[in-house]
């Protein structure tokens, strides 16, 4: 039997997505899949209505998923988060390693943004007809390049 809507402040799927920045059928899916655990439906409508307690799970996974995490990494937390201060460790370790992939990720997307604006140089440079400038910009689109690890 489906939950029904107890509470004023409870959100619309609509509301959710808007909030949290997943796609309403990301929402679903997470429900779906389990982890977002049994989300209320509105007795006349059927529509999910996100309580506090879910739609602060929601967020949470936001801030994971929007972090890199994937939706096994997602999982893991969850799975741990229930075991409480028991699992502490782990949570420590989880975190710690999706830390090192962001700092990863942020590393490379400061390349890519180096590239970019040397490509910008270049073409600047070009714009002006100046083949100095025009000729570092290239040297440095060179050296971003062999920093990139794919």
């Amino acid at each position: 039997m489906p939950a029904t809507r107890q509470h004023a402040e409870d959100l619309t799927v609509q509301e959710m997505a808007r909030r949290s920045g997943f796609a309403e059928s990301t929402l679903r899916y997470y429900e779906k899949i389990g982890l977002l655990g049994r989300v209320a439906r509105d007795e006349s409508s059927g529509h999910r209505r996100y309580g506090p307690a879910v739609a602060e799970r929601v967020q949470a996974l936001s801030c994971l998923r929007s972090a890199g995490m994937t939706v096994t990494g997602m999982r893991r937390y969850l799975e741990l988060l229930a075991l409480g201060d028991a699992a502490a460790a782990e949570q420590r370790d989880l975190f710690a390693a999706q830390a090192e992939t962001l700092a990863a990720d942020i590393e490379q997307l400061q390349l890519r943004l180096a590239y970019l604006r040397h490509k910008a140089e270049l073409w600047d440079a070009r714009v002006r007809g100046d083949a100095a400038a025009e000729q570092q910009a290239v040297e440095e689109v060179t050296r971003v390049i062999d920093r990139f690890t794919y």
